[in-house]
């Protein structure tokens, strides 16, 4: 499956930006769909997934409340809204996909070329 994220920008802290990430390929509804991130010097974070048709949904505890990950299976895509951004959100995030629940990225074999968040304080 080939992944396409985009939706990042410039925010100020406080803001809101939503990504989005399109599948092609094959069966969107086969993958359960994972969002991570990468700040400058730090290793890629788990940040969210998404089950198979949207049921579940898990979150690292930093981003509890403020974040939302969903899909749209008719439309082969997935997003990540987020909400009262903070600086240390700035990072690349990264969409992925993989065929069970996991929360780190080694499970994850397909991944999308990821988009730049940058939260000014």
């Amino acid at each position: 499956v080939q992944l396409q994220a985009s939706g990042g920008g410039l925010v100020q802290a406080g803001g809101s930006l939503r990504l989005s990430c399109a599948a092609s390929g094959r069966t969107f509804s086969n993958y359960v769909m994972g969002w991570f991130r990468q700040a400058p010097g730090k290793e890629r974070e788990f940040v969210a997934c998404i089950s198979w048709r949207g049921g579940h949904t898990y979150y690292t505890d930093p981003v509890k409340g403020r974040f939302t990950i969903s899909r749209d299976n008719s439309y082969n895509t997935v997003y990540l809204q987020m909400n009262s951004l903070k600086p240390e959100d700035t990072a690349v995030y990264y969409c992925a996909a993989t065929t069970t629940i996991a929360v780190v990225s080694e499970m994850y074999p397909y991944w999308g070329q990821g988009t730049q968040v940058t939260v000014s304080s």
